[in-house]
């Protein structure tokens, strides 16, 4: 389970914040202040922070600036303020995000998550084997055996996810949002067609992809 810090000086966006996020299975940690969030920081294993700009006292970008002295946690910033100027100055402290409030929950968790699979992606494994493929997660490329499997970038990010989670049942909700992220007009179906043409481009003799990635009837697909 993910734990994400919250941090803002207003009680009711602390708990709206985890409203949005706790049915994702987040663990969420609330601080109403800058102080109180850097020594949860210091004590808890975080590892994402949703970080309001505008607080009293301690302020959203000395907050960040002191986090990134000691750790590369992802640090999204809330803000009521769209200036560039504004926007600029956060990520110069090394913040990863910003959202402008108000903001929608399916962009919110949108973000938290292509955070998240961001740092996943640097800790782990430059490449996964799976069978004779060969998944590179520096060159965004697939081998099978030693040929190039030539795929599109979201074609890349859904294999990505299904490789790394074995036997992981994804809707296509999830499929949508791994591979495009937070663009909320993309219509579910064309994961089938993507799903398709990935089956398409790694369907080899003496392979038997159709029962590799496999349809989860009414829910998905997985790789199995």
């Amino acid at each position: 389970m993910k734990t994400i810090l919250l941090v803002d000086d207003e009680q009711r966006m602390l708990d709206l914040l985890e409203l949005f996020l706790a049915p994702h299975g987040y663990r969420c940690l609330q601080a109403t202040d800058g102080q109180n969030a850097i020594e949860l920081f210091k004590v808890e294993d975080v590892h994402l922070v949703l970080l309001d700009v505008m607080m009293p006292g301690m302020d959203g970008w000395e907050v960040c600036r002191r986090m990134r002295e000691v750790s590369t946690v992802p640090v999204i910033l809330l803000t009521a303020r769209s200036d560039k100027s504004d926007v600029v100055k956060g990520l110069d402290l090394g913040a990863d995000d910003y959202i402008t409030k108000p903001f929608d929950e399916r962009e919110l968790i949108a973000r938290v998550r292509v955070a998240l699979r961001r740092t996943e992606n640097e800790n782990q494994s430059k490449t996964i084997h799976e069978g004779p493929f060969t998944l590179d997660l520096e060159s965004y490329s697939i081998l099978y055996d030693t040929y190039e499997v030539r795929l599109t970038l979201k074609e890349f990010y859904i294999i990505e996810a299904m490789m790394t989670r074995p036997n992981r049942t994804f809707t296509r909700e999830d499929l949508l949002q791994v591979a495009w992220e937070y663009d909320t007009y993309t219509e579910v179906r064309t994961v089938d067609s993507h799903i398709r043409n990935l089956r398409d481009k790694l369907r080899k003799p003496n392979f038997p992809i159709d029962e590799i990635l496999v349809t989860v009837w009414g829910i998905g697909y997985k790789w199995r």
